[in-house]
């Protein structure tokens, strides 16, 4: 019996849907769907101060290739600097982790995801934007906040404090 071979993907810099969570906006490039959840790709645009606050997901490994400005990554562990041209990699296993765009100018980061799903949350916790588009970071209501936290949960995740880490 003849092995029936997947066909390559190619993806252009307008695919992918776009969607801004927490004020950042992320294009997935690569969707579990496509990879048979082995893996998904997400483009981050993230403005000036921004990323996401305190989290850990103890399923999935999570790597960030810095293509445009610097990140200030905070673990447990410590706080780290990742430039143009570093990757952040944060291994399975739990471990407590943020990050923080510190430069005036939007970071550019290409995030990798093993296995997927971190697609999918976004999909389900993010607003559908344009190209181009940032919808500002606010402060969620209770409401707003109870909803995030019930989908990280049921992605795998679990949220922190804003200040967890510091």
């Amino acid at each position: 019996m003849e092995e029936i071979k997947k066909p390559a993907q190619i993806v252009t810099p307008d695919d992918g849907d776009l969607i801004s969570v927490v004020g950042n906006t992320y294009r997935i490039v690569i969707s579990g769907k496509q990879t048979g959840g082995a893996f998904a790709i997400i483009d981050m645009l993230v403005p000036a101060g921004g990323g996401p606050g305190p989290h850990a997901h103890a399923g999935f490994d999570e790597s960030f290739y810095v293509l445009d400005g610097e990140i200030e990554v905070k673990t447990e562990n410590g706080k780290y600097v990742a430039k143009k041209g570093d990757i952040a990699h944060i291994p399975k296993g739990g471990l407590i982790h943020c990050f923080k765009n510190i430069t005036e100018q939007t970071a550019r980061l290409w995030c990798t995801v093993v296995p997927a799903g971190l697609d999918d949350f976004f999909l389900e916790a993010g607003k559908p934007v344009k190209k181009g588009e940032f919808i500002p970071a606010s402060e969620p209501s209770a409401e707003e906040k109870k909803i995030l936290f019930a989908l990280a949960e049921k992605y795998g995740q679990k949220l922190y404090p804003p200040d967890y880490l510091d």
